[in-house]
């Protein structure tokens, strides 16, 4: 069997101050899962993905990926594993152009040639954004710049994909062809968001932080289903909304 693709034993994250982020997480993500972290602000979801890349540095405990473990001396290493998309694209958009943007990634990890222009056009082709390939990412709309900002990490070809409310001031459109471009990827995926539907459409499974701590851990159309437990921690689908079947992923069984 092959490693996990994420693992967490005993996580402890204390900031400067004192306050205690993360208190113990115990998490095991399996190669090719797909699942959301959901959670209160203050729950700890942000902290957590900031260990997965090596942003910051456990307190105790200790985070794997792909059984390797994060730790400075094999920080470039997990940086290549972990592809992380953040909240706001012009937090990784800054170059000219967008294939410019694309590049930058892969050329770090000392891609040249060839091979980086593959890279780059693979990338843009993933995310529908090819032929905004000379365009400056500035003049995109919210959801074109998201998915650019997607591509810049799939041009460096992670094994996980960690996406932080990806969903966020995206109009409903945006909103649907982030999803499709989502559903087509092949590779571990990790979705931070306080969007419910969003959760139910991409992932099988969803994990509840509150307090630093794990508090729920199953199929996702499960811990959807508990009202109780959603109000416990401040979270609510919207009025009317049906929980829809899980999405099949290729080649993995349902949990």
């Amino acid at each position: 069997m092959p490693p996990p693709a994420i693992h967490t034993a005993g996580l402890v994250f204390d900031y400067p101050d004192g306050r205690r982020a993360l208190d113990g997480i115990d998490l095991t993500i399996a190669p090719g899962e797909r699942v959301a972290v959901l959670g209160p602000n203050g729950a700890g979801k942000t902290t957590l993905i900031l260990h997965v890349n090596a942003v910051l540095t456990a307190t105790a405990g200790t985070v794997r990926i792909g059984g390797l473990e994060v730790s400075r001396a094999n920080l470039r290493e997990i940086r290549r594993r972990v592809g992380v998309v953040f909240q706001d694209p012009d937090d990784q958009l800054f170059m000219p152009t967008v294939a410019e943007d694309v590049a930058f990634g892969p050329v770090n990890f000392g891609v040249r040639g060839a091979d980086l222009d593959r890279r780059v056009a693979d990338a843009l082709e993933q995310v529908g954004m090819t032929e905004h390939a000379h365009r400056s990412a500035g003049r995109l709309s919210t959801g074109q710049r998201r998915r650019v900002a997607l591509a810049t990490v799939l041009a460096c070809r992670p094994d996980v994909l960690v996406l932080d409310e990806p969903s966020s001031n995206l109009d409903p459109v945006a909103r649907r062809e982030l999803a499709e471009v989502l559903q087509s990827l092949d590779t571990t995926l990790v979705l931070v968001t306080h969007d419910l539907p969003y959760a139910a459409q991409l992932c099988r499974r969803a994990v509840i932080l509150a307090d630093g701590l794990v508090v729920a851990d199953g199929r996702t159309e499960t811990v959807l289903s508990d009202a109780a437990l959603l109000a416990a921690h401040r979270l609510e689908l919207p009025w009317g909304f049906t929980l829809p079947q899980p999405v099949p992923h290729p080649d993995r069984p349902p949990r």
